[in-house]
Formats: C-alpha cells, structure tokens, sequence
C-alpha cells in the first residue's frame, strides 16, 4: 500500500526540548479516555475558556466572519465569533478522541451517515473517489467515524512537533487505509487510480505556485487546484464530503454529496470555483463549527492590500 509508512520511535524524541510535547500529548491522552458525554461537557468548559481568554487568534476569526457575512450586524457577527470561539474547545476534546479513543468508545458515539449510494455508484463503475471536505473542528473525529465504515485515505501535512507527528501518523494508520503527504501527488495519484477513497480539504491558504484566485464566500481567496489535478490524472469521482455535530450529545450527521459533474473540465479555474461554492454551502449549514480562527484569505491578488493586520 502506498502513502506514508509507519513511523518509528527516534530516541530524539526523549530529548528535554520534547518533554513539553510530551506532556501536551499526555494530557490529550487522558482526555479521550473520558466517556463521550464527559468528552462534550469538558469541549464546553474549555471552550468557555477560550472564549473569555484574550488571544491572537480571535481577531482572525472576527475579521473573516465579517468579510464573509456582510449581511449580518455587528451583534450577530459577534455571536457568530463568540460561537466559533467556544467551539474550538469542543474541537480540542473531539480530536483528543479521534487520535487517542480506544475503538470501543469511538464505536458509541452515535453518528448518521447520508449517501453512500454516490459512493457505491462510484465503486460500481471501478473509480476511485475524491471526498472532498473543509476543515470544521471535528473533520478528525468525522474521518475515524467514518472509516468504521467506508475504507479511506487521508491528505496531511507534517505537524510542527516531531512528537505529535510520531503520535498522531500511527494513530491515523490505525484507522486509514493510507495516509499521503500533501506533496505525494503520486502516490496519491496510485491509489486514487487503484479504486480507493481518499478524503481531504483544499480550503485553506497554502501559499503555492499551484492556486488560482476564486471566490470564497464573495471574497478572492487563493485556492489550491489539486482537485483538479487529482480528479484529471486519476480518473475519480469528486464527492462533496460534509460533517457536523449535532445539539445536545446527538452525534454526529455525516453527508456525501452528489457527485461533481462534470469534473474535471476544461477549465481549471471554474473547477476550483466549484469545489469552493460546495464548501461554501458545508460552512452556511454549521458556521460556528468551521475553522475561521485560519488566515483563510492571506495571499492576496496582485495590488490588493492586506486583509489581516498582522503577518
């Protein structure tokens, strides 16, 4: 199988400078071992938290939520970034048992999954599928959720910590498939060619040569093309691929979307234009749960000033 191998223990990693991650991973450790309910309670507590704490990342996500709600005031952006603010407690605990809950607890938690006759028709016409999501809090939770049921890969990019990088690869080659680096285009391309699922989100500001500007919410945000890409050199059916978590310890609703036709087309720009209008129409179903603390719109078009006041 191709994609990532398996990592092994470097005794670098119990160098001093590591301890702290050490002890960050610990502590996500013991939190995915509370029962799931507890799990949601503590989301709460931690997003309470984070929501009265002054950070740097607050103002990121009012400057977004303003640029992509026009239409809503000054009170109900604030709510909607107070909202967003709280859930990324919520988000801290959801990927402490995505990463870490045993198979057991992560098998309780209740989860409904939506059309996966698009992804059976697929399969029946010998494709591999491109599912194609954004980055909401729990899209690590949604994907070992997920693959409980349906056989998936997964995109990522390396994490900052030599320790969380160890941890968190094992965690994810326990429940996927294959997991490929963004940069393993063919690898990916293999797999994707030999029938297999592979889900990711290109709805982040990657700074690459390889983006086009498209519309975001209204906005020109620089956009990868790799779904394009992806879809052209394998021939896979590109599925919208939305999550999110439903009131009140319900679970979580899970939807795979009709396919993209036709994709790709001769026009990488309109297919990049697509791939964000479906990932638009994923945010306006659960705006607090999407990931607005990122500097989505940081590389601008050429003489447009800064959206951000800060790097």
């Amino acid at each position: 199988m191709p994609g990532a191998p398996r990592p092994f223990f470097q005794p670098a990693l119990l160098r001093p400078t590591q301890w702290p991650a050490w002890i960050g991973l610990g502590c996500t450790w013991l939190l995915a071992r509370l029962p799931y309910r507890w799990l949601l309670g503590m989301g709460r507590l931690l997003g309470a938290l984070i929501n009265r704490v002054p950070n740097a990342r607050r103002p990121i996500a009012e400057r977004n939520i303003a640029l992509c709600f026009p239409e809503r005031d000054a009170a109900a952006q604030k709510a909607l970034v107070d909202a967003h603010m709280r859930d990324l407690g919520m988000m801290l605990a959801e990927f402490a048992v995505g990463w870490m809950g045993s198979d057991a607890a992560v098998a309780r938690i209740p989860v409904h999954i939506e059309g996966l006759e698009h992804l059976e028709a697929a399969k029946a016409q010998s494709r591999g599928v491109l599912l194609v999501g954004g980055h909401f809090s729990h899209l690590e939770l949604c994907a070992r959720l997920v693959s409980s049921r349906i056989r998936i890969a997964g995109m990522y990019r390396r994490m900052d910590s030599d320790v969380f990088e160890w941890a968190v690869l094992r965690a994810r080659l326990d429940y996927a498939e294959a997991m490929f680096d963004k940069d393993d285009l063919r690898g990916t391309v293999r797999y994707l060619r030999s029938g297999g699922t592979l889900w990711y989100a290109p709805d982040q500001d990657m700074r690459s040569k390889d983006n086009v500007f498209v519309p975001f919410f209204g906005v020109p945000a620089a956009t990868i093309t790799a779904t394009h890409h992806l879809a052209r050199l394998s021939g896979a059916c590109v599925l919208p691929f939305f999550h999110r978590r439903l009131d009140h310890g319900r679970g979580y609703a899970i939807r795979i979307g009709a396919p993209l036709e036709p994709f790709p087309s001769d026009d990488i720009v309109d297919d990049t234009a697509r791939v964000n209008a479906a990932i638009e129409q994923m945010v306006r179903e659960a705006p607090e749960q999407y990931l607005w603390v990122h500097k989505r719109f940081k590389t601008r078009p050429p003489g447009e000033p800064p959206i951000y006041t800060r790097g």
